[in-house]
């Protein structure tokens, strides 16, 4: 990077900590006032930096609006896939990433699992929300009021002797995943699907996508899946860390 580029890019950190003047810029930078003045117009130009009335320089009003429209079109699946099928390489179970979106928690991605006994899950279509431990993490996130109204306006289907029976109790299952950071499915949809999720977060912390791995009795109990927990765990805060921006993706 060249060094003009460089000491540019460090004025927007600076001023993040709020307003500083030509002076402060300079000390900060280790240069004379003309070039951090330089500096400083080139960025105001671009709207990256703004001037006020006591001549003292601010972040402008641009940079807020491109952080936002890269959130914005920041694709989670696109970030998240290589680490699910680097998990389902380690573990080789089916691996899903689900979104909430209007009302509804749908799959967006899925890793099949080498095992002969698969699931019928499909990409695009909605989950169980009343049991799934996807929509229960992306539920979770939820403010109390807002997990509340959708609580009372929910059907809660007995697919099993495990499924959540009532907005209560599901709204009290919402507050325990909330407090640990994680939830399972352990025979809540099918008898026989055990599943374990993590919550995948965006840069101010709020879950944007949850992440989980499934299998059948047949092939893992659930006592056994439970032991995945921490790798699946790892896995969600890595896609974490790189969706919010917080670490650099790795070459390919």
């Amino acid at each position: 990077m060249s060094q003009t580029v460089d000491r540019a890019l460090s004025i927007l950190p600076l001023l993040a900590q709020g307003p500083a003047d030509l002076g402060q810029v300079a000390e900060r930078l280790g240069v004379h006032k003309s070039t951090a003045l330089r500096l400083l117009r080139t960025l105001h130009e671009h709207g990256l930096v703004y001037r006020q009335e006591d001549q003292r320089y601010r972040l402008g009003a641009r940079l807020f609006a491109l952080a936002q429209e890269a959130v914005e079109n920041l694709d989670v699946r696109e970030i998240a896939h290589s680490h699910l099928v680097a998990l389902n390489d380690r573990c080789g179970h089916t691996v899903h990433l689900a979104v909430y979106e209007e009302q509804e928690v749908l799959y967006i991605d899925k890793v099949e699992s080498r095992y002969p006994v698969r699931m019928y899950s499909r990409i695009g279509k909605p989950v169980a929300i009343t049991v799934a431990a996807v929509a229960k993490l992306l539920l979770a996130d939820l403010t109390e009021p807002e997990r509340c109204v959708i609580a009372e306006k929910l059907d809660y289907p007995m697919y099993t002797s495990r499924s959540t029976p009532n907005a209560a109790a599901f709204l009290k299952e919402l507050a325990v995943v909330r407090e640990q950071g994680w939830a399972t499915d352990l025979g809540g949809h099918e008898e026989s699907i055990n599943c374990i999720g993590a919550p995948i977060r965006g840069a101010d912390g709020r879950v944007v996508a949850a992440m989980s791995v499934s299998a059948p009795n047949v092939v893992v109990t659930a006592e056994e899946l439970l032991t995945l927990l921490p790798l699946v765990r790892r896995t969600a805060e890595t896609i974490s860390r790189e969706y919010s921006g917080t670490t650099r993706p790795k070459k390919a």
